[in-house]
């Protein structure tokens, strides 16, 4: 594909972004492009500022400086409930369902935009058919669900929405490596059979790298490298400080903390 097809294909793109928490900088003119189908992620160590970039994306957080567009109009600082009407679903970290309504009426508020019955209705149906433990669990409140299974809710609420694009932030937080595989597979699955072009944010790098097509590394708020995830999967960076194929544990940790200078 020629690259001016490539560009014809850029879903969301940031140009210089900058945020921060008060006096502090979050990210430091963050650029990055992502195009339709594909699933593209952010890697970085905790602190990196990669929940940031989704956040500002999401109109959470309004950033200082830099522009973000999406399918070729300037979305910067809107209100987050436009952005989603515009066709961008946030997954927040942590999950955060409602905890006193249940499975049914979580997903239902996903859908709040929405006012065609019969296709959300078909939606619904559609998330339970990824999660088959939510449709047992519809009448249950959102609360007393496990850990994965909440996960699993703020997914397919995310997906009530119908949208063109879902920005997941660290899907596998606090999981067991059986369900961070069985999350990454429905992931990987919504992104192959809906064409839901996904940014992802994620620490577990290994499983990152194999499900997404793209990746980008951010270092201290700053991108510092980016490649296909075909690529960086060999960089021999990748693999001591992320992969564990070198080192791991606090170790490479320090080291990596100390390297700037990337091959």
């Amino acid at each position: 594909m020629s690259s001016a097809a490539r560009d014809q294909d850029i879903v969301l793109a940031l140009a210089n972004v900058e945020s921060a928490y008060g006096p502090i900088k979050a990210i430091r003119g963050v650029s990055l492009k992502v195009r339709r189908g594909e699933i593209v992620t952010v890697l970085g160590s905790n602190g990196a500022g990669k929940s940031t970039i989704l956040k500002t994306i999401s109109g959470i957080i309004d950033p200082s400086r830099g522009s973000i567009i999406y399918r070729g109009e300037n979305i910067t600082s809107l209100d987050p409930s436009v952005i989603v009407r515009k066709g961008l679903s946030h997954v927040p970290e942590g999950r955060e369902v409602f905890p006193l309504l249940s499975v049914r009426d979580n997903l239902l508020m996903g859908a709040y935009t929405r006012s065609d019955r019969d296709a959300v209705a078909r939606d619904m149906e559609a998330s339970f058919s990824y999660f088959p433990i939510l449709r047992e669990r519809a009448h249950q409140d959102a609360g007393l669900l496990s850990g994965g299974q909440q996960q699993m809710l703020a997914i397919a609420r995310a997906l009530m929405a119908a949208p063109e694009v879902v920005l997941l932030d660290e899907p596998s937080l606090g999981l067991s490596p059986r369900l961070t595989r069985e999350i990454f597979e429905i992931i990987v699955r919504i992104n192959r059979e809906r064409g839901t072009t996904i940014l992802l944010v994620e620490q577990n790098a290994n499983m990152a790298l194999n499900a997404a097509d793209h990746g980008y590394v951010l270092e201290t708020g700053r991108i510092v490298m980016d490649d296909s995830c075909a690529a960086l999967r060999e960089k021999d960076d990748i693999k001591e400080f992320y992969l564990g194929k070198k080192e791991s544990g606090v170790r490479g940790e320090r080291r990596w903390k100390k390297k700037k200078t990337w091959r």
